[in-house]
């Protein structure tokens, strides 16, 4: 695997491993009441899901056109992060909400 691609894949592990861990710390914040805590967290969650999707795209970019991605563990490692780091979102937010409706 070429350095380039391998630098972009660890894009996609870091951006998405923080995506996931703001996310957890958005539901901890709420937790305790701090939902002004809580949403920073959640704004410094999809900042670092974009990046982790511009990583994304360069892949699928090159890919189309015509540049070949090797699929190796730590590709698939990384898309397992980006995955993970979305849902965990996706649920920390409804978490938030339901703190805040409570």
């Amino acid at each position: 695997m070429e350095n380039e691609q391998t630098q972009v894949i660890m894009g996609l592990i870091v951006n998405g491993g923080n995506a996931r861990s703001l996310a957890m710390k958005a539901i901890y914040a709420a937790k305790k009441g701090d939902f002004e805590e809580a949403q920073a967290y959640l704004a410094e969650c999809n900042a670092s899901l974009v990046q982790a999707h511009h990583a994304q795209t360069e892949l699928l970019t090159k890919e189309a056109a015509g540049e070949k991605t090797e699929v190796s563990l730590l590709m698939v490692h990384a898309q397992d992060h980006l995955m993970n780091a979305i849902t965990v979102k996706d649920m920390a937010t409804e978490i938030v909400d339901l703190y805040k409706n409570k």
